[in-house]
């Protein structure tokens, strides 16, 4: 599934003062690639993950997912998009506090409508996908911070999407854990899923094949580079 930006900018009103966010952005993403974001912050970075993802519209310009034009779609259809097309992971982990690992897990296909037993079913698998099926009746708290993390991935994985997008996935992470969650997108990306990663930390972004740089809203650079072993 690629991804095609061409043009792409992002303002913002602040006071008196139109921001630039994004200064226009052209890029192909092909799929199955593995991609690292990088740049400081307030680079634009966060606002493309966030454009890349359609959790919001473009200023102007093209955004081409899977040749169909998503800069152009109302909120229902950006939302419909959303939950076919991409698995979000965040450094948060943004999981329910009050529910299990299990239920966390489950709850995109309670969205979806799929009855209570599949979709328990569907979740104990990818649980166990990822070294979890122990788990699943903990609940967030009784988790270490990558188990937590691999709850996320899991739930970003129960629709089955064609993308995975991660925003900082290792940022609240030891070191080991780290290594752990950046094997476990390797081992997707070799299943066929995109990749795209964002991250401050040149480490994680050697576990990509290709590292964009952002600066000021704009590309910098764009570079294939010799991928960390995971």
């Amino acid at each position: 599934m690629g991804i095609m930006l061409r043009e792409i900018t992002k303002c913002y009103k602040i006071g008196e003062e139109t921001v630039a966010a994004l200064a226009g952005i052209s890029l192909t993403i092909e799929t199955g690639e593995f991609i690292a974001i990088m740049g400081p912050s307030g680079s634009g970075k966060s606002t493309m993950m966030n454009i890349l993802g359609c959790l919001d519209r473009p200023s102007s310009g093209s955004y081409l997912l899977a040749e169909q034009e998503v800069a152009t779609m109302n909120d229902d259809e950006l939302a419909k998009t959303r939950n076919k097309r991409i698995g979000f992971v965040f450094q948060n982990f943004n999981l329910l506090s009050r529910v299990s690992a299990w239920e966390n897990v489950a709850l995109p296909l309670v969205y979806a409508r799929v009855a209570e037993k599949e979709r328990l079913k569907r979740a104990a698998a990818i649980l166990d996908a990822v070294g979890l099926s122990a788990r699943k009746q903990h609940m967030p708290n009784e988790l270490s911070g990558g188990q937590r993390q691999r709850v996320a991935i899991a739930r970003a994985l129960i629709n089955d999407p064609s993308i995975i997008m991660a925003d900082e996935p290792t940022g609240n992470l030891d070191s080991r854990s780290s290594v752990d969650i950046m094997r476990i997108f390797g081992k997707l990306n070799e299943q066929g899923k995109t990749i795209i990663l964002v991250t401050h930390e040149p480490d994680i972004a050697q576990y990509a094949k290709r590292v964009i740089t952002v600066r000021d809203g704009l590309i910098i650079s764009d570079e294939i580079k010799e991928q960390k072993a995971c």
